[in-house]
């Protein structure tokens, strides 16, 4: 099944990132289409999206750690550590969370335009009967997933709050401004993701399209930043039972990870019996 793309004359794509769309139509068991200068757009800015969105998240991470260490108690005449809690710190992170908020919504509008600019290039446009939801996009287990993971480092955050130190319980609050900023910051990607028009022109650009979204959907409800935030935040310094907590958070956590990506069908499998059921 081999298709060329009325666009190929619009939409410049270097040979690179064709051989990179046709090793991506290779692993999603599409082998049999020739790549297309639309795919190979569309493919190229959303590594370059993820890679800045990965950036930024761990710049999250860094300022967090960053506001902790500013506020560690300072040595008082009699030798004795004495909280000095600041607002400061706490002003700079809420800072940085706005600031991922606006990055994330940069990069997904950037990606949306060079979409619409491809979507412009075509000389016909296919689209879905009934555009698929969550469900066909992220998938009730992984939608699940996301929603436990994110209630779990809630809860550890929480239960920080009643430890009788001081210091403790500032870093439980330093660890909530960071799971706000995650947590909106997935809600409102996720449903740019599911409102983005559809560019495609053919069936096989329909399926791609539909790949794409499962796979960002996937991207963006990783817990790797759940899983990171608490024990770089808390751990060690809490009591050992909230240690020990963290511990079987992150490790519940992998095995539910791989478990789900195991029997989960591919994201081609979905978009196909997405389509099918359109």
């Amino acid at each position: 099944m081999r298709r060329t793309s009325s666009s190929a004359a619009y939409l410049p794509a270097r040979p690179e990132d064709l051989r990179r769309a046709e090793a991506w139509l290779v692993r999603h068991d599409l082998a049999g289409v020739r790549p297309t200068p639309l795919l190979a757009v569309r493919l190229k800015v959303r590594r370059r999206a993820r890679l800045a969105g990965n950036m930024a998240l761990a710049l999250l991470i860094v300022a967090a750690a960053f506001a902790l260490a500013y506020d560690r108690p300072a040595t008082s005449a009699l030798g004795r550590f004495q909280p000095t809690h600041q607002p400061m710190p706490l002003l700079a992170l809420a800072v940085s969370v706005a600031g991922l908020l606006l990055a994330q919504s940069l990069l997904d509008l950037w990606v949306r335009r060079v979409d619409r600019r491809a979507g412009v290039a075509l000389s016909r446009r296919a689209a879905h009967p009934v555009p698929p939801g969550w469900r066909a996009v992220l998938g009730r287990p992984y939608a699940a997933f996301a929603v436990v993971t994110f209630c779990g480092a809630l809860v550890l955050a929480v239960s920080a709050l009643t430890v009788q130190d001081s210091a403790v319980r500032y870093a439980a609050v330093v660890l909530l401004v960071g799971l706000f900023g995650v947590g909106v910051g997935a809600a409102l990607r996720l449903r740019e993701l599911l409102v983005r028009p559809v560019v495609a022109e053919d069936e096989v650009s329909l399926t791609a399209d539909v790949v794409m979204r499962v796979e960002d959907a996937r991207e963006l409800t990783a817990p790797a930043v759940l899983w990171a935030l608490p024990v770089v935040l808390l751990f060690g310094s809490a009591p050992g039972w909230w240690n020990v907590a963290a511990l079987a958070f992150v490790i519940l956590g992998v095995v539910a990870c791989v478990v789900i990506q195991v029997r989960t069908p591919p994201s081609v499998a979905v978009a196909r019996r997405a389509m099918s059921a359109a």
